[in-house]
């Protein structure tokens, strides 16, 4: 199964295919559009999520509720395009103003920084062309990487707005997954400096009171530190990062390789989890925490009784070795690091006129971390649901199901 997407930050919709899906899965729209929801939850979050009310339309590949084993083609519309559909259009009708009015009052004109952009842009106004990177973001690098003049073309594909046709993806694979009892969560363990400071056990989680929590934290004290953290942030005009976890159940032995060095299902989920922007470090189990132990202290011993078989009582491992799953919880770790846009921009250079400027300056969220967690489920049920039909195949779902059901009957013969 893969998946491709297009689509800009205002343009007219974010647009969706996937092939390789099996046919005989039912849908559920409600399924999907709550996980598109769930993704635009989170304190912190930005006035644009208040305007987006993200929903799929499915074009292709689906029948009466039924998938048809052909590509699935979807869309999700942009609501907030009716403010940008001038300077996002997609053909030139007459010379284009520079500056284009999408609301307010002011009739002030905009120069290269300072106060009177701010003045500018908090008067309703948006800039149709953009020369002021933004530190962190892929403002410069992708200017110059595909020569543009415009960082606007640049800022508006690399938008962590993309992400919602990833978790659209994402649903279709959870979808897929439950058939075979295999179940995705995810949960907040910092922002900022405020940690939750325990580990969760799979047991634990309940993904409704998750979502309850507005920063997507297993314990309700924790929940509050870490709103104020955030709040800390938006006073001060910056932005706060954290770190998310996503934990998969069910899951057999198997998945994955170790054959050759790209069926290793640890790279690919770590590529994944990594390719979310503000990700800058992925972890599997222990993960750099482990660095420090000795392997005595480390791996997870293996037993056996008559009662479970063979079992382990650890999961430092985070549920994979030698590139395959166990048989325990997936574990994955990611760490986000703060938003690059600013309330109070930092430092930069017009690429124009060279002078020393503030970056440009954009409506963006305090903190993403909450639902950066719940593209991290999307992206990780993705790679999962790949490995599930690397080594199951079956154009069907009656013919995938049939071949798990086989292997995992043979594994427990194994282990008992």
């Amino acid at each position: 199964m893969r998946f491709l997407t297009a689509g800009e930050s205002h343009g007219k919709a974010l647009s969706l295919i996937v092939d390789g899906y099996p046919s005989g899965v039912s849908l559920s729209e409600d399924f999907i559009t709550l996980e598109l929801h769930r993704r635009q939850l989170g304190y912190g979050r930005g006035t644009r999520m208040k305007i987006e009310e993200d929903r799929i339309e499915i074009l292709s590949g689906v029948r009466r509720g039924i998938t048809t084993g052909s590509p699935i083609a979807a869309l999700i519309y942009n609501r907030d395009w009716e403010n940008w559909k001038d300077i996002m259009a997609i053909w030139a009708k007459g010379q284009q103003e520079e500056k284009v009015r999408t609301g307010g009052e002011g009739e002030e004109k905009a120069g290269a920084g300072g106060e009177e952009q701010r003045k500018f842009q908090s008067a309703g106004y948006r800039e149709a062309k953009v020369s002021r990177p933004r530190p962190g973001h892929a403002d410069l690098a992708g200017a110059l990487k595909f020569d543009l003049d415009d960082i606007r073309d640049v800022l508006e594909r690399s938008s962590a707005r993309e992400t919602a046709a990833r978790v659209a993806a994402g649903a279709l694979a959870r979808l897929l997954l439950l058939e075979l009892d295999i179940k995705i969560f995810s949960h907040v363990i910092s922002i900022g400096e405020v940690e939750l400071g325990r580990e969760i056990e799979p047991q634990e989680l309940d993904q409704k009171m998750i979502d309850r929590s507005p920063v997507r934290c297993m314990d309700e004290r924790i929940s509050r530190l870490m709103m104020q953290e955030i709040d800390r942030a938006r006073e001060d005009g910056d932005s706060v990062g954290g770190i998310f976890e996503v934990i998969a159940t069910g899951l057999v032995a198997g998945l994955g390789s170790y054959v050759q060095w790209d069926e290793r299902l640890d790279g690919r989920i770590a590529r994944a989890v990594m390719s979310i922007p503000a990700v800058k470090g992925v972890e599997i189990g222990l993960g750099f925490r482990g660095s420090s132990l000795r392997g005595s202290a480390y791996h997870d011993e293996i037993f056996y009784c008559q009662e479970k078989g063979i079992y382990r009582s650890t999961n430092r491992a985070g549920g994979m070795e030698g590139g395959m799953t166990n048989g325990q919880p997936l574990v994955v770790r990611a760490a986000m690091k703060p938003i690059s846009t600013l309330a109070k921009p930092l430092r930069s250079v017009d690429l124009v006129t060279k002078e020393e400027v503030r970056a440009f300056q954009e409506r963006a969220d305090v903190c993403a971390v909450p639902s950066a967690a719940v593209v991290g489920e999307a992206v990780v049920a993705l790679e999962i649901a790949n490995a599930v039909q690397r080594k199951f195949g079956g154009d069907s779902l009656a013919q995938l199901k049939e071949s798990y059901s086989r292997y995992k009957d043979q594994i427990e013969r194994r282990l008992t």
